[in-house]
């Protein structure tokens, strides 16, 4: 089907109005991204150049197919395929010798790649170098309960650590240990590359290590919690660990996380039941 404009100019506006939102977008993006975006910019801008040499030379009116037309709309990259890559060298990293060792198998996130919330913990445990995913141990289980009770489900949300392997333990002992400033900091271009993919509108970071591995500053959870935060420009919200509240079963440290929670799905434009304001984990 062959479309007639009135003129160049409203060709050239529609143009502009398709490919507008690839150069009004504020968001950081990955280099394979962002090479794209490059391509797509040159390609415009050569078309742009031969409409205003058709005005220029010629007294015809241009002309172009809707296919045509269709094509030059941006079709963004899947995040999952941009994400695969990542994934794979987290698969094979050796940069802690150490940890790569010891570890069962890494953990490299799980949820959904368009998630509008992403929640970061601080490092596997052995249920979750065991199976592969973060946050399916006791603290895990909580943390779904959370996320359920927020009115997502776990698969539409992200969920990712600073570090994708478990620390490693001396023989014989048992628990888990905190990942050391070293450790995250050897881990955490993978994390940043993650969220830069997902680009979510609100990142939860779950207990002191996690912000340190984050944020790169230290500081207690009675400061940092509770309020907004950013990094990189997403806000950030800072809450208790769900191993905390299973070690601290008082009703007011569970409240101050629901209510964390309850600032996010504000934060979020998400409805806000009065079940769920008066609710306590």
């Amino acid at each position: 089907m062959v479309i007639a404009q009135p003129c160049v100019h409203v060709l050239i506006w529609n143009i502009a109005i398709l490919a507008g939102p690839i150069f009004r977008k504020k968001l950081r993006y990955n280099a394979k991204l962002q090479m794209i975006l490059e391509m797509q910019k040159a390609a415009l801008d050569f078309v742009i150049a031969a409409l205003e040499k058709i005005r220029e030379t010629s007294d015809r009116l241009p002309r172009a197919s809707r296919l045509s037309v269709e094509r030059l709309q941006f079709v963004a990259p899947n995040k999952a395929d941009l994400l695969a890559p990542i994934r794979e060298r987290v698969r094979i990293c050796t940069k802690c010798p150490h940890l790569a060792s010891s570890r069962t198998q890494t953990v490299f996130g799980v949820g959904n790649p368009d998630a509008e919330l992403m929640f970061i913990g601080e490092a596997p445990g052995a249920d979750e170098d065991k199976q592969g995913e973060p946050f399916v141990g006791r603290a895990g289980q909580l943390l779904t309960r959370i996320i359920e009770t927020m009115g997502f489900t776990r698969g539409e949300v992200y969920i990712a650590n600073i570090l994708k392997c478990r620390p490693d333990t001396p023989p014989g002992s048992s628990g888990n240990r905190a990942p050391t400033p070293l450790e995250m900091q050897t881990c955490r271009p993978y994390l940043i590359e993650q969220i830069e993919i997902i680009q979510p509108k609100v990142l939860v970071a779950l207990g002191a290590v996690a912000v340190e591995g984050l944020l790169g500053s230290r500081g207690t959870m009675r400061e940092l919690r509770g309020r907004w935060h950013s990094y990189s420009g997403t806000p950030l919200m800072i809450t208790y660990h769900p191993a905390y509240l299973l070690r601290n079963q008082t009703p007011s440290e569970k409240r101050k996380v629901w209510e964390d929670m309850l600032q996010v799905l504000e934060r979020l434009e998400r409805p806000v039941t009065e079940k769920q304001r008066n609710y306590f984990l």
